[in-house]
């Protein structure tokens, strides 16, 4: 039977050989996808004809039984036994060693004095060695109480001249927690997404009562203790060549309405010579708040195409990167109506990303050359071939609405060729926000603008300890215990890269 004939519409193949090669894997991809989805819905609906048709209860037919007798009766023999595997082929999954940085307790189980007897000569046998095992153990967190002693000394002279020893600048003056344990807190809300009602319950199983209410307003005065920190940060990604932005919604309580508004946090990243991650919050997602951020930034702007920011590029100032992968992001939603296209426009997107994974690890120099010998040949044809395509579809259908906006962001989207410090995209950014979706979910809302002024702040300092790979808590219980007494010269001896330097030398030597 000959093949079935093209519809007349269907676009003509793309004459790169690795174009088409890239289309059949984006086809076959979609392909598995579209199979799954269908088995998944066809057991759900399976699973609802059942509940609307079938039988109800769950009974069991005893005559199906003697199914199960007569196999036991007579079982199947198999023709032949399977092949056991070569040996080579064998992969076991060994115990992992244990880290050694962590403490060890030894417990020794030794032999009994009467079983140390020699059962030929009687005499008592020797230790010639030990065999030690590992097991890993754990202990849950303590609290616990520091008493801060001041003596006072009195003149017997005198009778008088009272003087009594200072105490330490605390990072909430008269307050009860300790550095620790604001540590603690921080970490757990905004590095590990635990709300704080979920912290009043586990630090009520060790014994300590603590309302919800409190620990927030400890987090507004950490957040103003770590301010001054935040500052410099902030300093520092705009001095660098390129920052990467995004922003998403913040639900925020409002005393006078029934229902939460929406905030806004805007989160931007400095480039590897200024390596800080720096979070924003504004009450709606007007312009202004970009605007006022990156009114003194001179560089690249590397974000999605969100009109905020048209008014910092007027300026000239700022030049505008685009992420193609919100570009490719619309040609993946098109595939279910115009599948030739847009795994056709997939397939072409895809090549650049298989040299973007040959130039991650190269010098910028380097990048660059790559980008303008393999990357700029191919934007050339795919934009003459999205011109092509765009021409013979709806303007409104969803391939025609990804090929208006990757042509109308066509010269930010090719200017990562430009220079090798670019993007392809602005991905870092959006992990960086998944941060937020995560906690989302978990303290659903922040209870007023200065919350989300909080959580601003604490977000900046948990994201760039995990971008240099530090533990936000052993370095937020040492910034709280020094901020207080810290100078301001001395200031940017905390940022965390810089106190990550330390830290590392000192484990060195």
């Amino acid at each position: 039977m000959p093949p079935a004939a093209p519809p007349p519409d269907t676009p003509p193949l793309p004459e790169d050989l690795a174009v088409c090669q890239q289309m059949i894997r984006e086809l076959l991809a979609s392909l598995h996808a579209s199979q799954q989805d269908n088995a998944h819905l066809r057991q759900r609906l399976d699973a609802l004809l059942r509940r609307l048709y079938g039988p109800k209860a769950e009974r069991l037919d005893p005559n199906q039984l003697l199914l199960f007798a007569q196999a036991q009766a007579s079982p199947p023999q198999p023709s032949a036994l399977p092949a056991a595997p070569p040996a080579a082929a064998w992969r076991g999954h060994g115990r992992r060693r244990l880290p050694a940085s962590l403490p060890r307790r030894r417990i020794e189980h030794d032999v009994p004095v009467a079983e140390r007897l020699c059962p030929q000569c009687g005499h008592e046998r020797e230790r010639i060695g030990a065999e030690v095992s590992e097991q890993l153990d754990y202990q849950p967190a303590a609290l616990f109480v520091v008493e801060h002693v001041r003596p006072t000394y009195a003149c017997r002279h005198c009778q008088g001249q009272v003087t009594t020893a200072a105490k330490p600048a605390q990072p909430i003056d008269k307050g009860l927690p300790g550095p620790g344990l604001l540590a603690q807190v921080i970490t757990s809300k905004y590095g590990d997404h635990v709300p704080l009602y979920r912290l009043e319950r586990i630090f009520a199983r060790h014994g300590l009562e603590l309302k919800r209410s409190t620990t927030c307003d400890w987090m507004a005065a950490c957040a103003d203790v770590l301010g001054p920190l935040v500052a410099p940060m902030v300093q520092a990604v705009l001095a660098s060549a390129v920052v990467h932005t995004d922003d998403t919604p913040l639900p925020v309580q409002d005393r006078a309405r029934d229902q939460t508004r929406l905030g806004r946090l805007w989160v931007y990243l400095g480039d590897d010579e200024h390596p800080y991650n720096v979070f924003a919050y504004t009450p709606s997602r007007a312009r202004d708040g970009p605007q006022q951020f990156l009114k003194r930034y001179r560089g690249y702007l590397q974000a999605d195409a969100f009109g905020g920011y048209d008014g910092i590029y007027a300026t000239g100032n700022v030049v505008e990167v685009a992420c193609w992968a919100h570009a490719r992001r619309k040609f993946y939603e098109a595939r279910t109506s115009d599948a030739e296209r847009s795994h056709a426009a997939l397939a072409w997107i895809g090549r650049l990303y298989e040299i973007e994974k040959r130039a991650k690890d190269l010098s910028v120099t380097a990048r660059q050359a790559l980008r303008q010998m393999e990357s700029v040949p191919i934007l050339i044809a795919l934009c003459q071939w999205l011109r092509e395509q765009g021409a013979a579809v709806l303007p409104k259908s969803p391939f025609g609405q990804a090929v208006t906006y990757a042509l109308n962001n066509w010269t930010a989207l090719v200017r990562y060729t430009e220079a090798g410090i670019l993007a392809i995209d602005n991905n870092a950014a959006e992990r960086e926000m998944k941060r937020i979706a995560i906690g989302r979910k978990n303290w659903l809302f922040t209870g007023s603008d200065r919350g989300g002024a909080t959580a601003a702040v604490l977000f900046s300092i948990t994201s760039s300890c995990q971008r240099h790979g530090l533990d936000p808590f052993a370095y937020l219980r040492d910034a709280l215990a020094r901020l207080p007494d810290q100078s301001p010269e001395r200031l940017e001896e905390l940022l965390p890269d810089r106190w990550a330097a330390v830290q590392k030398a000192a484990t060195a030597s």
